[in-house]
C-alpha cells in the first residue's frame, strides 16, 4: 500500500537542503577546507623528511665519493689518516639497542600487568607516578647516574659474577672495566622502560572484559586468564610498544656517550668499550674541520636515518602479521 501523499511531501521537505544553502558548495565547503589542511600537513611532513635526506646526502658526498659500500663495511675510523668506516658504530648501536630491549620489555610488560590486572588500586597511582617521573628525567642525568652508580656496580659486582658463571660464552669474557656495551644497554633499558610500560599498559586496558570473564568461567586462574586470554589479544600492541622503545634506543645520545667508553672497535664481549652512531656524531661534529670529516659524520647520520626507517618498516610489517594471528582473529 503506497504511503499517504502528505507523508511523502513531509519526507521530501525534510530531505531537501535548506533554501539558504547552495546545493553543493556551502554544504561541503568546510569538509573541503579541512581535507585540504590535512593534505597540506601530511605533505609538509614528507617535504621535511625529504629535505633532511637531501641535505645529508649533499653534505656526506665528499666522504662517500670513494664508495658507500666501503664506508658501510670498513671498521677503521681515523680522521687523522682520512679513514672513515661506519661498521663499528653500526655494531655498537645495534648491540646496545638489543640489550635495552631484552632487559626493558619483560620488566615493562610485568609493570603493565601490575597496573592493569593485579596491582592493588591504592598502589597503582604510586607506580604510575614513578614511571612518569622516569620518563621526565633528562638524558644527561641518566648518564651521570650511570657513570657514578651503574658503572662501579658493574665493574665490582655484576661483570665479575657474569665472568665466573657464564664466562664460557664469548659475550661475557674480558676485563670487567664497567664502561662498555653492557652499561650502555642497561642505561638505555631504564630510559625506554617508561615508554614501553605506558604503551603496554594502555594496550592491556583495551582488552575486552568478556575475554577475562570467559577464561574465569572455564575455571582458569588469574595467571592462566592473563596468559591465555589477555596477552594473546594484546600481543600486537605489546610488539608495537617494544619497537617504539627500540626506536628511541637507536637515537639516544648523551647517556650512552657517557658510559659506553667511546672506542670505535668491534668486540664480541659485552664488557668491552664501544661506540654508537649518535655518540660519535655528538662527540666529533664540533671538532670536525675538513669536508671529508664533516661528510663522514653526515654519512653516519644518514645511516642512522636509514636504520630508523628500516625499523619503522619492519615494525609495521610485524604488527600487521601479528595482528592477523589466530588470537586476534578469534577475538
Amino acid at each position: 500500500m503506497p504511503p499517504p501523499a502528505d507523508a511523502v511531501a513531509r519526507g521530501a521537505t525534510l530531505a531537501a537542503p535548506p533554501p539558504h544553502l547552495p546545493a553543493g558548495a556551502a554544504a561541503h565547503g568546510g569538509d573541503r577546507v579541512w581535507n585540504g589542511l590535512l593534505v597540506a600537513m601530511g605533505g609538509a611532513i614528507l617535504a621535511v623528511v625529504g629535505l633532511v635526506v637531501l641535505e645529508l646526502v649533499k653534505v656526506s658526498r665528499p666522504a662517500l665519493a670513494a664508495g658507500a659500500t666501503q664506508f658501510l663495511v670498513q671498521k677503521t675510523w681515523d680522521p687523522v689518516a682520512g679513514s672513515f668506516g661506519a661498521l663499528a658504530f653500526m655494531y655498537g648501536t645495534l648491540v646496545t639497542s638489543v640489550i635495552a630491549i631484552a632487559v626493558a620489555v619483560p620488566v615493562s610488560v610485568g609493570l603493565a600487568l601490575f597496573l592493569s590486572e593485579m596491582g592493588p588500586p591504592r598502589l597503582r597511582p604510586v607506580v604510575t607516578f614513578a614511571i612518569e617521573t622516569l620518563a621526565a628525567i633528562p638524558s644527561v642525568v641518566y648518564g651521570l647516574w650511570g657513570l657514578f652508580v651503574l658503572v662501579p656496580l658493574l665493574r665490582t659486582v655484576v661483570e665479575p659474577f657474569l665472568a665466573r658463571t657464564l664466562g664460557f660464552l664469548p659475550i661475557f669474557r674480558g676485563a670487567p672495566i664497567g664502561l662498555g656495551y653492557l652499561a650502555a644497554g642497561l642505561i638505555l633499558a631504564v630510559m625506554i622502560l617508561p615508554t614501553v610500560a605506558s604503551v603496554t599498559s594502555e594496550v592491556l586496558k583495551t582488552v575486552p572484559a568478556s575475554l577475562r570473564e570467559a577464561a574465569f568461567a572455564l575455571g582458569a586462574t588469574r595467571w592462566e586468564a592473563i596468559r591465555l586470554a589477555v596477552l594473546p589479544y594484546a600481543r600486537p600492541g605489546i610488539l608495537g610498544a617494544a619497537l617504539l622503545g627500540l626506536g628511541r634506543a637507536l637515537g639516544e645520545t648523551m647517556a650512552v656517550t657517557m658510559v659506553i667508553g667511546n672506542s670505535p672497535e668491534i668486540s664480541a664481549s659485552l664488557f668491552a668499550p664501544g661506540y654508537t652512531l649518535p655518540a660519535v656524531i655528538a662527540n666529533e661534529f664540533a671538532e670536525a674541520t675538513g669536508d671529508v670529516h664533516v661528510g663522514a659524520l653526515a654519512g653516519l647520520a644518514l645511516v642512522l636515518f636509514g636504520l630508523s626507517l628500516l625499523l619503522n618498516s619492519v615494525a609495521r610489517l610485524l604488527v600487521r602479521l601479528v595482528a592477523r594471528g589466530p588470537a586476534r582473529v578469534a577475538a
